[in-house]
C-alpha cells in the first residue's frame, strides 16, 4: 500500500483545495483588515457531558456594551486554522462584505476534530430530547456558553456553513437555542446516502481517495491532519479505478481502522445505519429564519439544499425560509465576489457571487441578526426563492419553488432515437432501443483524462464522447423554434429491461448547442462550441433499488420492468436553434463505481466472476411509454 501525509506530493496537495470553505477565509481583496477590526482568543467550551470543544472567537475591537455585535458561527470538522490567538486569517466570516459590516465570529471543532475533545463521527444521529448528545446539543451548548462568556453581543445568533458545515448548521435547527434566531446551511448535506458518497444507492466511487479524510479518529489534539490520503500513482482515474478491480479489493489501501470506509462497505442499503444518520425528518418545529443555498452544478451536494428546503417549507408554515440557486459548483459564491464565474467550458458572468454576497447573504444575517425581528415582520425583502437560470445566465425571483406557473409536463423517448412532447403511437416501428453494457468498458464521465478526489467539472461537460459510443442511447428532440425554460424537478421513467439480474440507469438531459456557435465570453481556449453538448443535469439509479433502497430486488432477465430515476431540479432555459437530448446508458465511471450486472447481496463484496456483459433495452412505445416528466415555465413567467 502506497500511502502519503497530505502536502508531500502534487496530489496529496489538492486536499485542501478540495474544500475551499473549509478555511476560515481568503484574501478577497482590498479592504480593512482582520487584525484591525477583531481580537482573537481561543476556549475550550464544556458541553454537557464534559467534552469540551475548541473554539475560536474573533470579537470586533469596539464591541462592548455601546456597540454590541451579533454572534455568527461556524461549526466545522475541517479544522479552525489557523491556531494561536496571534494567528488571524484573511477573512472572518461568509464573506468579506459582513467581516467589514462586523460580527462577533465563532469557529468551531466538532467533536473529535483537531483540537476538539470526543470522539467524531460522521453525521452525528439527531437524538430528541434534552439529555442525548448530538449536533443540535452542542450547538445549543456552545451558544449558551458564548452568551454568557463573551462580551459584546446583542443577545442574538447567527450560523451558516457550506458542505459538511452546511450540515451542522442544519443540525442546530431542531429544539435550538432560543438566541439562534438566523441560520444558513449552504450546500448543506441531508443524507449520506443521497449526498456525497451515494447517489440512489451507487457508490459515488470518486470520492474513494477522500474516504481518509472522515475515516480515522485522532489520538489527541491535531492542528493538522493526522490521515493519510492514498496516493494512485497515476493522472488517469479511469485507468486507476479499472485496474483496482472490484470494490472488495479496496483492503489493500484501507484495513479495518478506515472505519468510514467499513461502514459504507458494511451498509450497500439504506438500513437503520443511514436512515438515523438523516437530519431531513427532524426539521419540523423550526423557529429560526433559515437561508439554503446551494449551486446548480455542486455534484457534492445538490439533493441536501433542495430536499432541506422542500422540507423546512412543509413542516414549518410560517416560518422565514428561502432558497438561492446560483451557477456554481461545491461552494463557488463563498469565493471572491468579483471572479468570473465558470464551471468546466460554460462561463456564467462575472460578479455573480458579489451579488449573492453583498445582495443576498448579508441582507439576511443582517436583517435578522442587527435589525431585529418580530413575528408581523414579512422579513428582509427578498424572494422565496432567489434562482439562476443558466441557460439564460440571469437570476430570476419567485414567490415559491417550483415556480408557480411551472407546467407539469412529459418528454417522451421516441421511434427514431426521437425525444418528443407526444406519447409513443401504436404505428410506432421500433418498440425498443438495445445496447451492451460490459462492465469491462464502463461509459466515462469525461471524455478527458483526469484525476479527481471530489467531482465537479463534469457537470457542464460536453457529452459528444459519449454521443459516439454504442453503450449510450441518444434521444435528440428536433431543433426548438422558441426558447423551453425547465424549472422544478425531473424524473425519468423507464421501461427497461435486462438479461442480467441487476443493472444500473444513468440518465441524462443535455443542452445541444447550434453547429455555428461561437466561444463565449470567458469561456476557455480551445474549446469548440459548435454543436457543443453541454451536461445541465444527469443522475444514476442502482437498478435493484427500484422498489425501494431498504430492500435490494434483482432484475428478472428479459421482463420489462419500470424504472424511476429523479433527477432532481433544474433551472434552464434552452433556447431557440438549441436541441434537447437525453441520454441513458447504464454505467458512468469512473464516477461511481461499476454494476457487475449480476445480482449479489452485496456489490461491496463482488468478485470478478460476477462482472458480466448484458444486453438492455430501452422501451419506448404506446405500451411502455419512457419519458422524463418535467416542469416548464411560460415565456414571461
Amino acid at each position: 500500500m502506497t500511502t502519503i501525509r497530505p502536502g508531500l506530493s502534487a496530489f496529496s496537495l489538492l486536499v485542501p483545495l478540495l474544500l475551499p470553505w473549509s478555511a476560515i477565509g481568503r484574501d478577497d481583496g482590498a479592504g480593512l483588515e482582520p487584525r484591525d477590526r477583531f481580537e482573537k482568543s481561543e476556549h475550550m467550551v464544556p458541553m454537557r457531558d464534559g467534552v469540551r470543544l475548541f473554539t475560536a472567537v474573533y470579537r470586533p475591537r469596539d464591541a462592548g456594551p455601546d456597540s454590541a455585535y451579533p454572534i455568527l458561527i461556524n461549526r466545522t470538522p475541517y479544522g479552525c486554522r489557523p491556531y494561536g490567538e496571534d494567528e488571524l486569517p484573511a477573512r472572518i466570516g461568509p464573506s468579506r462584505e459582513m467581516m467589514e459590516e462586523g460580527y462577533i465570529v465563532v469557529y468551531q471543532d466538532v467533536r473529535g476534530r483537531y483540537r476538539s475533545e470526543g470522539t467524531y463521527e460522521n453525521m452525528r444521529p439527531h437524538e430528541p430530547g434534552d439529555l442525548p448528545i448530538d449536533e443540535s446539543s452542542d450547538a445549543y451548548d456552545t451558544i449558551e456558553w458564548l452568551l454568557g462568556n463573551v462580551e459584546g453581543h446583542n443577545g442574538r445568533v447567527g450560523i451558516w456553513g457550506i458542505s459538511y458545515p452546511g450540515f451542522y448548521a442544519a443540525a442546530s435547527l431542531p429544539e435550538s437555542h432560543p438566541a439562534l434566531v438566523a441560520a444558513s446551511p449552504q450546500a448543506p448535506i441531508a443524507d449520506f446516502y443521497f449526498d456525497d458518497f451515494h447517489h440512489n444507492g451507487a457508490y459515488t466511487l470518486s470520492y474513494f481517495l477522500i474516504t481518509p479524510v472522515f475515516g480515522y479518529q485522532k489520538d489527541g489534539p491535531e492542528e493538522s491532519a493526522w490521515y493519510e490520503i492514498v496516493d494512485p500513482g497515476t493522472r488517469d482515474g479511469y485507468k486507476f479505478y479499472l485496474d483496482l478491480g472490484p470494490l472488495k479489493n479496496a483492503d489493500r489501501y484501507y484495513g479495518e481502522d478506515n472505519v468510514f470506509w467499513r461502514q459504507i462497505a458494511e451498509h450497500p442499503n439504506y438500513d437503520e445505519f443511514w436512515r438515523r444518520r438523516g437530519i431531513l425528518p427532524h426539521l419540523d418545529d423550526v423557529k429560526a429564519a433559515v437561508m439554503v443555498v446551494g449551486g446548480w452544478f455542486d455534484a457534492e451536494d445538490l439533493y441536501g439544499p433542495l430536499n432541506i428546503y422542500q422540507t423546512l417549507e412543509r413542516e414549518n408554515p410560517g416560518v422565514f425560509n428561502m432558497l438561492v440557486m446560483g451557477p456554481w459548483s461545491h461552494g463557488d459564491w463563498a469565493r471572491a465576489g468579483d471572479a468570473p464565474q465558470v464551471v468546466g467550458n460554460i462561463p456564467f458572468g462575472e460578479g455573480i457571487s458579489a451579488s449573492y454576497q453583498e445582495g443576498v447573504e448579508a441582507r439576511f444575517f443582517r436583517h435578522f441578526l442587527k435589525e431585529g425581528h418580530d413575528p408581523d415582520d414579512p422579513g428582509p425583502d427578498l424572494p422565496e426563492a432567489y434562482t439562476f437560470d443558466t441557460g439564460l445566465k440571469r437570476w430570476g425571483e419567485f414567490d415559491r419553488w417550483p415556480p408557480r406557473g411551472a407546467e407539469a409536463t412529459s418528454i417522451y423517448l421516441g421511434d427514431g432515437r426521437s425525444l418528443d412532447r407526444e406519447a409513443p403511437g401504436p404505428d410506432d416501428e421500433q418498440p425498443f432501443s438495445g445496447f451492451v453494457s460490459d462492465p469491462a468498458t464502463p461509459v466515462p464521465d469525461s471524455g478527458e483524462i483526469r484525476m479527481v478526489m471530489t467531482p465537479r467539472a463534469y457537470m457542464t461537460d460536453d457529452q459528444r464522447f459519449a454521443s459516439r459510443r454504442p453503450d449510450v442511447l441518444s434521444f435528440r428532440s428536433e431543433v426548438l423554434e422558441e426558447d423551453v425554460t425547465l424549472a422544478g424537478p425531473i424524473d425519468a421513467h423507464l421501461f427497461v429491461a435486462t438479461t442480467g439480474t441487476d443493472a444500473d440507469w444513468v440518465v441524462k438531459l443535455i443542452d445541444v448547442y447550434p453547429s455555428d456557435t461561437p466561444p463565449p465570453d470567458g469561456s476557455p481556449e480551445g474549446v469548440e462550441f459548435g454543436d457543443y453538448e453541454q451536461l445541465v443535469r444527469g443522475e444514476i439509479l442502482r437498478g435493484r433499488f427500484r422498489d425501494g433502497f431498504e430492500e435490494p430486488v434483482p432484475f428478472v432477465p428479459g421482463e420489462v420492468t419500470e424504472v424511476d430515476v429523479p433527477l432532481q431540479d433544474v433551472y434552464h432555459t434552452f433556447r431557440k436553434g438549441h436541441r434537447i437530448l437525453v441520454h441513458v446508458q447504464s454505467s458512468w465511471f469512473p464516477l461511481f463505481d461499476r454494476n457487475p450486472q449480476t445480482f449479489v447481496p452485496n456489490i461491496f463484496e463482488a468478485d470478478d466472476d460476477d462482472f458480466v456483459a448484458r444486453e438492455h433495452r430501452v422501451y419506448h412505445s404506446a405500451e411502455f411509454p419512457s419519458r422524463l416528466d418535467v416542469r416548464i415555465l411560460p415565456a414571461g413567467d
